[in-house]
């Protein structure tokens, strides 16, 4: 198997399994600062530092509306899953989220500092409550 080509300063390794992502962060530690994982559209509690510097997320979450089915309405999702039959998506609004990751990293080594995981909860509406945007 022929190493991949990682020339850019943010590639994109498409990984639906966390073992696909934390493999190919062992295969780059010490040659990257980061690899922050997507995809699943939840935020993972796994950041680590790993032995030659490499920083490490698993999935940094989506940015959107939480009360959701990966920010469709979820009756709407719901209806899909359980009859089978398409149906026509609404995006949710409520509960939004701002999900994602802070990688500190050392300027004249390129190794990570520190990884912190972050969600940043959207203010309740005014007069509205449990956090509609």
């Amino acid at each position: 198997m022929r190493a991949p080509n990682f020339a850019s300063t943010q590639p994109d390794f498409h990984a639906e399994a966390t073992a696909e992502k934390i493999a190919l962060c062992w295969y780059l530690d010490g040659r990257v600062s980061a690899v922050v994982g997507t995809h699943t559209h939840v935020q993972t509690a796994d950041e680590q530092i790993f032995p030659k510097g490499t920083g490490y997320i698993t999935d940094a979450g989506m940015t959107g509306p939480h009360d959701s089915v990966i920010g469709i309405e979820k009756d709407l999702a719901l209806r899909k899953f359980l009859t089978g039959i398409p149906v026509r998506f609404s995006i949710a609004r409520k509960d939004t989220r701002l999900c994602g990751a802070v990688v500190d990293i050392d300027e004249s080594t390129g190794r990570a500092r520190s990884i912190t995981r972050i969600q940043i909860l959207s203010a309740p509406a005014e007069g509205a409550g449990g956090g509609d945007a």
